[in-house]
């Protein structure tokens, strides 16, 4: 059974550049962020929640004054999404920058507010063992370890939930045995 015993507020990070990323891992030369790839995760870290793809165009064209076609908002989103810069939520078909310093083989788990659209992301060093543990009974080797867990924040259940989609903060959890 997890316990969580520590919860860190987010730090505004550095932008992912290539070089010396908060996030801790090598994203490769910054010259690989094109324009439309750096637009689209500026305004996923100014935004700090879940957005969808065409949520995205109409803030790129608000900022800018050009409506980028959907396909390269698209293409823009799978390099980030494949390259650690954001992470895809199926279950909202949405994409948000990521805040963690997780490795690439860790298990990341978001827990989404139903209410307020609020996502935290979460890891855990014995969720890692339990879902290697899983994985090696059916003989399976996971690539992605990404779990969606939907439900109420604390601040829906106690009713004091800030406005759709712009949660209060957006946290970290370290959960340890």
């Amino acid at each position: 059974m997890l316990g969580i015993c520590r919860i860190r507020l987010y730090i505004p990070l550095m932008r992912h550049t290539g070089k010396a990323c908060a996030c801790g891992r090598d994203h490769g030369a910054p010259e690989r962020l094109t324009a439309g790839r750096r637009a689209a995760l500026a305004i996923l870290e100014r935004e700090a929640r879940a957005l969808g793809a065409y949520e995205l165009i109409d803030l790129m064209a608000a900022q800018d004054g050009r409506r980028p076609a959907p396909t390269q908002v698209y293409r823009a989103l799978d390099y980030l999404v494949e390259n650690g810069y954001a992470h895809r939520l199926a279950s909202q078909n949405a994409y948000l920058a990521c805040k963690y310093a997780h490795g690439e083989a860790e298990p990341v788990a978001f827990l989404i507010c139903e209410a307020c659209g609020a996502v935290v992301e979460a890891t855990s060093g014995a969720l890692s063992a339990e879902i290697a543990a899983v994985g090696a009974l059916a003989g399976f080797h996971a690539r992605a370890q990404i779990i969606e867990i939907a439900g109420l924040c604390a601040a829906c259940r106690d009713g004091a939930r800030p406005p759709k989609g712009r949660p209060e903060s957006s946290k970290v959890l370290d959960a340890h045995d």
